[in-house]
């Protein structure tokens, strides 16, 4: 079983600082093997901001909306 511990760091010359406290939690650990997963912040782009745009405009959809989905004009 593993333990997961998180927090955020910065990486500086190819080094990953250890906060203080997360190394006292560490020092249990000495000589044990660990996992390392990054997960890197990534400005919005475009696809994220698309799907946010339409999920928010959908939270005003209603479902008695939906008898305009299938309307069509005669003439």
């Amino acid at each position: 079983m593993m333990k997961a511990i998180e927090f955020k760091a910065t990486i500086s010359k190819n080094k990953i600082s250890i906060p203080v406290d997360v190394q006292e939690q560490l020092d249990k650990s000495r000589e044990k093997e660990i996992r390392v997963m990054l997960l890197i912040e990534e400005e919005n782009s475009e696809n994220e901001f698309l799907q946010l745009s339409k999920d928010q405009f959908l939270k005003g959809y209603s479902e008695s909306d939906s008898i305009y989905d299938n309307y069509k004009v005669e003439g």
